[in-house]
């Protein structure tokens, strides 16, 4: 399993990026995309939308079954990736450079808290 050193991770299987202008890109695991299968639908959120930490954020749909995505930190969306409206697909290609929105952290040192890659190694295979 892909399991990037660059990036930060929930338990829940989503992944965090932290961009040179401050914000943070969230997307879901290479684990995740497996466990669900071909993905079919994906419900995004609006730019500006807000969100909690552990709030639901978007909806992935696979032909297996739906599954929600959360936040990983509180912030404000500043963009969404239109592009996976119309390919859902490209998730399950390439997990790691499909991101799904941006968010602008209320907390910048709020992605530290995230799982290392090496912790979530962990978590995965304690979850096999």
């Amino acid at each position: 399993m892909n399991v990037p050193t660059e990036l930060r991770y929930t338990e829940s299987h989503e992944w965090a990026r932290a961009e040179a202008d401050g914000t943070v890109s969230v997307g879901i695991t290479d684990f995740a995309q497996d466990a669900l299968g071909d993905l079919v639908y994906l419900e995004l959120p609006e730019p500006g939308s807000t969100f909690a930490v552990g709030a639901v954020a978007a909806v992935v749909e696979s032909v297996k079954a739906a599954s929600d995505i959360y936040s990983p930190i509180a912030g404000t969306v500043v963009a969404v990736n239109d592009a996976l409206r119309d390919q859902p697909e490209a998730l399950n290609r390439d997990p790691y450079g499909a991101w799904l929105f941006r968010l602008k952290p209320d907390d910048a040192a709020a992605i530290g808290a995230l799982r290392d890659a090496a912790a979530y190694r962990k978590q995965l295979d304690s979850e096999k």
